[in-house]
């Protein structure tokens, strides 16, 4: 089976590399420099006491709270200024669609929707579905050249088909919702920190916001449970996966849980939902969760995912501290959580290490060690000196590792013969 994923590795190296920064955190209370630097504290209480009367406010997906052109106008003359201006580079445009910090300024109400979803956080769930499909040990190739004997054409374009729509609804569908919803419940925040953002802007209303929160939502469980359908299966595992996850996406933004202001909660939440759901999706679609390690080694997976998430607390713990979100950098200081997030992303992967080798795995098991190790060099080399300095340095650096070593993973519960 190893050799039936060689040619889809292959396919998405670059793609990996391309996108490998990307931030698992979804969003943060993000960097409050221009509140926790000011001189003037009259101001800073004003603006304190203004985010605490408004972002603990709970309508779910209610337009009854205050105007967002009209809250933001009071900082919009400054939206060209600072971190958050439009890059002089000339990708000011691509980063608009792939809604990252730097984008220009844009009307077409499609590129606006589009730059709500965050088209760059699509990248990891899209690898997941991959890693479930490598996983169950049951995807089929058009034309393998690997395997004289996965050769069926028909079988393979519906493989390809069943695919690409769990892509479609891991990616596009579902974090598309769960960036939207994200950027609705934290419009108050946006309105001090990116007021360049689509909503506090008033590039889009809130009447076409919550419409895309529901399309993306009811969108992506109907096709979870046209796959349910496609697939055959008696229960609809990949909709039950889709309306847990939806769940989880609402719980992390939302009042009055808002799992986000925990440190502990919303990272693991993170983790969980950029490797855990879409690897268990993917391989629902293709195969059967029918053995605990199938849940086990995501789950252990979404402890490094949490570790990942960490990195990218440290630079906004001075705007979390000041709005009381109790981050693990805030919790622990930057001394006690970079060793947590280095020991949380080392240890799960190496735990998985061993696992493979006692399950008669060596090869696999080496192959996981050699994608480990560059890792932790870099954390001793980047990570641990200066988090706050090098967390995206770090991240470019070691990430594509991480996301190898979890194909890696697939790929061997793929090939492995439980029944021996």
């Amino acid at each position: 089976m190893k050799n039936q994923i060689i040619p889809l590795l292959l396919a998405c190296c670059l793609t990996v590399q391309a996108f490998s920064p990307p931030s698992f955190r979804v969003k943060t209370a993000s960097t409050f420099s221009t509140l926790s630097k000011s001189n003037d504290k009259q101001q800073q209480q004003q603006q304190q006491q203004y985010l605490q009367q408004h972002q603990l406010q709970f309508y779910p997906f209610s337009e009854k709270s205050n105007s967002n052109k009209d809250e933001s106008a009071l900082f919009m003359n400054k939206k060209n200024d600072g971190p958050n201006a439009e890059v002089s580079d000339g990708s000011g445009g691509v980063r608009q669609l792939l809604g990252v910090k730097g984008a220009s300024a844009e009307t077409d109400i499609w590129k606006i929707r589009l730059q709500l979803t965050k088209p760059v956080t699509w990248v990891p769930l899209v690898w997941g579905v991959m890693c479930g499909a490598a996983a169950s040990g049951n995807y089929h190739w058009i034309w393998n050249p690997f395997d004289p004997n996965d050769r069926d054409v028909l079988l393979g374009l519906e493989d390809t088909a069943k695919g690409f729509v769990a892509m479609i609804l891991a990616g596009p569908f579902l974090t598309g919702f769960t960036q939207t919803i994200n950027d609705w419940y934290d419009r108050d925040i946006d309105a001090i920190n990116e007021p360049y953002r689509p909503i506090p802007s008033g590039a889009i209303s809130a009447g076409e916001v919550i419409f895309q929160i529901w399309f993306l939502l009811l969108g992506g469980l109907g096709i979870a449970y046209g796959l349910d359908v496609w697939t055959g299966h008696d229960v609809p595992v990949v909709l039950l996966l889709s309306i847990f996850g939806s769940f989880i996406s609402y719980i992390y933004s939302a009042p009055p849980l808002k799992l986000k202001q925990n440190g502990w909660a919303g990272n693991y939440a993170l983790g969980a939902s950029y490797i855990s759901l879409p690897w268990w999706c993917g391989q629902a679609v293709f195969g059967e969760l029918d053995k605990p390690v199938f849940f086990i080694l995501p789950i252990l997976y979404s402890i490094a995912g949490l570790g990942i998430a960490i990195v990218n607390d440290f630079k906004s713990i001075e705007g979390d501290r000041a709005m009381g979100l109790n981050s693990l950098p805030v919790a622990f200081g930057i001394d006690g959580a970079k060793y947590i997030c280095a020991g949380s992303i080392s240890a799960t992967q190496l735990g998985v290490a061993a696992y493979l080798y006692s399950i008669g795995e060596p090869t696999y098991a080496a192959v996981l060690l050699a994608l480990i190790l560059p890792q932790i060099y870099f954390q001793v080399t980047l990570l641990l000196p200066d988090p706050i300095e090098n967390d995206v340095k770090y991240q470019a650096s070691s990430q594509p590792f991480l996301v190898f070593g979890i194909l890696a993973t697939a790929l061997c519960l793929g090939h492995h013969d439980f029944s021996a």
